[in-house]
């Protein structure tokens, strides 16, 4: 088997496993508030991350080079996350990853005054396509819009954000800066909440708490290995196969059966994005490729920092540079 064939199954299976991780949180979302989920999804996720950090063998603290731009990282981390699990409990997930996919259109957006991209006019007709494609999606006066719709929209525009932001920054800050404080905060905003929205949890969903954690990793490190055995532009296109996931979870579980405007709009921001990270490969036309080297897995609070980790050999070596595309995800 090549190596490129092995990063794509490596990338088809991390996708599938972080698709996985977000249809429990949907059936979850029936039961207990978001931030709830999210509280207990963090604390079961640190083990991993301590795991993780055992194999650092760089030096250092724990305090960040660009504590400004961690700061405003981990607050849009800790909004991504808790916006897309809100997203998932009340929207059929294809609906919310036609939303997610945006992310990689406002990364070229916010690449312009975050990291002095210039951005040409092919690519700006791809992002204008690609919001089209959203409004397809919301279809505004002719549906309501919901809470749902805006908490996914809010999820695409903050990963987006944590994407440039980490595109920026990744080459300076430790892997278990980027990972560790926006998990902290996480746990201390979640926590402050969680006495006025907490609800009783027996064995069975404590043990799916911790399948959430485990499936957001086990996404996450599927996802550093494709890029590890594949060019940038063979994986990130598979970062839209969770639609398919997303609908055949949604039909099996919730009875969930996408309309044709969420399949027409998904169809064009999926077309538009793919345009983007093909010109980006193959042209050569950006400075920063801010798409191809910028992954977050939106929603995974879970998930490993894909970019730190793919950049070095170990966990804490952020130095080599090895290009990466937006998940729509993680953290």
């Amino acid at each position: 088997m090549s190596s490129s064939l092995k990063g794509v199954l490596f990338a088809l299976a991390g996708y599938a496993s972080f698709s996985a991780h977000d249809a429990v949180i949907k059936y979850l979302g029936g039961s207990y508030a978001p931030a709830q989920i999210l509280f207990f999804s963090v604390i079961f996720s640190f083990p991993f991350a301590t795991v993780m950090m055992m194999g650092d063998r760089k030096a250092g603290t724990l305090r960040p080079v660009n504590p400004g731009w961690v700061a405003v990282r981990t607050i849009a981390v800790t909004v991504t996350t808790l916006s897309a699990f809100y997203a998932f409990t009340q929207l059929p997930l294809a609906q919310v990853y036609a939303f997610i996919f945006a992310a990689p259109l406002l990364i070229t957006i916010l690449s312009i005054p975050i990291l002095g991209e210039r951005v040409g006019i092919h690519r700006w007709v791809a992002v204008m396509i690609g919001l089209a494609g959203v409004l397809i999606v919301l279809r505004p006066g002719a549906e309501a819009l919901t809470a749902g719709h805006i908490a996914g929209l809010v999820a695409a525009a903050g990963s987006a954000t944590v994407s440039v932001i980490t595109r920026k920054i990744g080459r300076e800050e430790r892997a278990a800066v980027l990972m560790l404080y926006p998990m902290v905060t996480n746990v201390i905003l979640m926590g402050a909440v969680l006495p006025f929205v907490y609800n009783p949890v027996p064995l069975g969903d404590l043990a799916r708490f911790g399948v959430i954690a485990a499936l957001g990793f086990t996404g996450g490190l599927c996802v550093i290995a494709a890029y590890r055995h594949a060019d940038a532009a063979l994986v990130a296109p598979m970062q839209y196969s969770q639609i398919i996931w997303g609908a055949g979870f949604g039909f099996l579980i919730f009875n969930e059966v996408p309309d044709r405007y969420t399949g027409l709009g998904a169809a064009v921001i999926i077309f538009s994005g793919l345009y983007v990270v093909i010109r980006e490969s193959l042209g050569g036309k950006s400075t920063n490729t801010p798409v191809l080297r910028t992954r977050t897995r939106t929603g995974a609070a879970s998930s490993p920092n894909v970019g730190a980790f793919v950049r070095g050999r170990t966990f804490g070596d952020i130095t080599a540079q090895n290009p990466l595309a937006n998940a729509g995800e993680g953290q």
